[in-house]
C-alpha cells in the first residue's frame, strides 16, 4: 500500500519533524498496544516495523519534493484492515508535519 501526502516544507524541514515526531507513530494503532521500531538508512528514509497483536508490519517514509510517501507492507491475512490503515495514515501522516 502506498500513501502519498502532499507537503510544501523543505525536505530538512521534514526530516527534522519526522525524527522529533516519529515516537508518535505507535499512537497510530488503536489500544496502545503497538511497538514501533525505526531506522534512517538514508536522510530521506525512515523505515519503521511496526509490532502489535503478534503481527509485525514492515512499512517505510520516504521523503520527496512535494510529497511524503508511505509505503506499508501489509500481509495477505490483514488486508481487511487495509482502509482503517490508509486513512489513520493520511489523517495522522498529516500531523507528523505540522
Amino acid at each position: 500500500m502506498r500513501i502519498a501526502i502532499p507537503h510544501s516544507l523543505p525536505r530538512e524541514e521534514v526530516r527534522q519533524r519526522l525524527k522529533s515526531r516519529s515516537h508518535e507513530i505507535a499512537d497510530f494503532v488503536p489500544g496502545g498496544m503497538a511497538e514501533v521500531t525505526t531506522v534512517w538508512p538514508t536522510e530521506d528514509r525512515l523505515d519503521l516495523t511496526v509490532s502489535a497483536m503478534g503481527k509485525a508490519i514492515e512499512s517505510r517514509i520516504e521523503i520527496e519534493d512535494g510529497q511524503v510517501v508511505f509505503s506499508v507492507e501489509l500481509p495477505a491475512a490483514l488486508s481487511f484492515v487495509e482502509p482503517m490503515i490508509r486513512g489513520g495514515i493520511e489523517a495522522k501522516g498529516r500531523k507528523l508535519l505540522t
